[in-house]
């Protein structure tokens, strides 16, 4: 398109050479224009296998962050890799796990890049989700372990109000609701109803259609709770 309008302009002030030169310098621009729409939109694969370690390895660094190994954030882990694999292919992901990978030295750097390297930012919220249900095991999140997944939140290059909203669904106050749905408190019922929107766009689990399974039901609880602090807000300012 823009190649046929720099032609026409060329042909109004030189004619056919002006035609011929507009339309150069137009289908030149186009090609910029493609080329940086490429970049902006890589096409993101993993392996399935490197997903199942590297999420098994960043579980491991939340276990381990408060030097207190709980036996139920470790059965957490196993009856959500079952759930989502099945307890064959779950068997196989933990062997090879202890057989192999965690004798390497995992960095978190390391971990987290791999994920921003070769997943959606859609996904690597979905992560971040599972790790604080993870770390919320035991019916607590520790200070540290909130550090750890700070780090973890930062390395895979997650915004800071996205963070706030997924701790919000696990560390209860009583401005929750309003930090799910990244708003302020003093938000009327307008804001309220644009910011459910905007929420509900991004965690819905359509969103992650094709990608691992574990991720897309970390995307249906999202969901649920942004629906519950959506009926939350608008029933008090209903009343």
């Amino acid at each position: 398109m823009i190649k046929w309008v720099a032609a026409i302009i060329g042909y109004s002030i030189l004619r056919f050479p002006g035609a011929i030169l507009g339309f150069v310098i137009g289908r030149f621009f186009e090609f910029l224009t493609q080329d940086s729409i490429r970049i902006r939109t890589p096409s993101y694969v993993i392996k399935p296998e490197t997903f199942q370690y590297n999420l098994l390895s960043l579980s491991a660094l939340i276990i381990k962050a408060d030097g207190v190994v709980q036996q139920k954030e470790l059965d957490f882990v196993r009856s959500f890799f079952i759930g989502q694999y099945g307890k064959d292919r779950a068997d196989s992901i933990f062997r090879t796990f202890n057989t192999q990978i965690k004798k390497e030295n995992q960095h978190l750097d390391q971990l987290t890049r791999v994920f921003v390297q070769q997943t959606p930012y859609e996904t690597r919220l979905q992560i971040l989700h599972f790790l604080f249900g993870v770390a919320n095991a035991d019916g607590h999140i520790s200070d540290v372990e909130l550090q750890k997944l700070s780090q973890i939140a930062s390395g895979m290059q997650l915004r800071l109000p996205d963070f706030d909203s997924i701790k919000a669904m696990f560390v209860k106050n009583t401005d929750n609701a309003y930090k799910i749905l990244e708003i302020d408190s003093n938000a009327n019922q307008d804001d309220i109803k644009k910011a459910y929107r905007k929420m509900a766009k991004k965690y819905h689990p359509d969103k992650l259609l094709g990608q691992d399974p574990a991720m897309i039901k970390g995307a249906e609880e999202k969901f649920r709770e942004v629906q519950k602090a959506y009926e939350t807000l608008m029933h008090q300012k209903n009343n």
